[in-house]
């Protein structure tokens, strides 16, 4: 693990703000969804997909190699 060397303090509802260069680096956007992880006393946030990565399609989801693809596409590329 790489230390940054930022800190940030928690507000009183228990947010803070992940830095902008981090955002760029790793292209968290608005609007995306952070998986959250503990490991001891650690806490781990990892970029989330919940839709297809090949077609956006949200529904019949199954991970392959931490990406969602859903049926519809799987389908498609078992017939190519």
């Amino acid at each position: 693990m790489q230390s940054t060397g930022i800190f940030r303090r928690i507000d009183s509802l228990g947010r803070f703000v992940l830095p902008k260069e981090i955002r760029k680096n790793l292209d968290i956007n608005q609007n995306d969804y952070l998986q959250i992880f503990t490991d001891g006393d650690s806490i781990i946030l990892k970029k989330s997909q919940l839709c297809c990565i090949l077609c956006g399609n949200t529904e019949d989801l199954t991970d392959h190699h931490d990406k969602k693809v859903c049926q519809r596409c799987i389908n498609e590329l078992a017939d190519k």
